[in-house]
């Protein structure tokens, strides 16, 4: 299981129906978790990647009715190791 997290930002404060269908992603086999946080405008969910993506957590939010801004991903892959030195001639 590989755990990730994203943010996302809203435009507009979501419905009552929105907020309803929204709690309803906690039934999503691999959404972990979800955070609201009012003040921000944001959400942030926690989703096992090994089996949902990115792009379908962000579909499943706006079919419930929150107007998504921006996508800020918490979770990112490091950097590829740096190529070996050069072998000195002599």
């Amino acid at each position: 299981m590989t755990q990730l997290d994203v943010l996302y930002t809203y435009a507009a404060p979501p419905s009552e129906a929105a907020t309803h269908a929204i709690s309803k992603l906690r039934e999503v086999y691999g959404v972990r978790r979800l955070e609201f946080t009012e003040a921000a405008k944001t959400i942030r969910i926690e989703y096992d990647a090994t089996r949902l993506t990115e792009p379908v957590i962000r579909q499943l939010l706006r079919r419930a009715g929150l107007d998504i801004v921006t996508a800020l991903p918490l979770s990112t892959t490091p950097p590829p190791p740096p190529p070996p030195a050069p072998a000195p001639t002599a």
